[in-house]
């Protein structure tokens, strides 16, 4: 008997909008990207409403606001309650973006989707992995194997490899195919 894989995008397939896709292997849902727009319209977020609490795993792919921005948010308001999974830069670097995206709105209107705390709680249940790290799930995902590969775009961007029973199931998006090295000098500004 073999593996039944369906993926149910959730938002921006088709669109410019966040990424947010529900990946369901055998009974193991996975919610790969949480992501929001720069406009935080909760009524994006319908969808994923209607399957928050149904999400056994939330695997993040890259650490800007297109594919993270939503995950306090729906934690704190949606009902999402499971283990998260990053690559340490996207960890760091997603944790700062939304502390950023949370006081920038701040200063220009009254914000209260989610708050500092929130997104604290958000990424302190993530599950940090290294590039090729293969993480074996127990319980309800036992035999389920994930790994984060490059994606070569933004600094930690994932490719996620999840596997079952000898079948792969690839996410790949904003992938850069290029071979790139990539220095970053600092830059020194003399103010008088």
């Amino acid at each position: 008997m073999g593996t039944s894989v369906q993926v149910t995008p959730l938002c921006g397939v088709y669109n410019e909008n966040p990424l947010s896709c529900l990946v369901s292997i055998d009974s193991f849902n996975f919610l790969i990207d949480c992501g929001w727009n720069d406009h935080f319209d909760p009524t994006l977020h319908q969808p994923l409403f209607k399957v928050a609490s149904t999400i056994d795993a939330v695997l993040v792919s890259h650490p800007d606001t297109l594919h993270l921005g939503a995950l306090p948010y729906a934690m704190k308001q949606l009902g999402l309650n499971a283990p998260v999974y990053a690559t340490e830069p996207v960890y760091r670097l997603g944790l700062l973006t939304m502390y950023e995206q949370f006081l920038s709105r701040k200063q220009i209107s009254e914000f209260d989707l989610f708050t500092l705390d929130d997104i604290d709680s958000a990424f302190q249940v993530m599950t940090r992995l290294t590039y090729s790290q293969n993480h074996h799930l127990t319980g309800k995902g036992e035999g389920i194997v994930i790994a984060p590969h490059v994606a070569g775009h933004l600094l930690g961007g994932t490719m996620w490899k999840i596997t079952k029973d000898g079948e792969d199931v690839i996410y790949a998006v904003d992938l850069n195919h290029r071979k790139e090295r990539n220095i970053f000098l600092p830059t020194i500004a003399i103010i008088q």
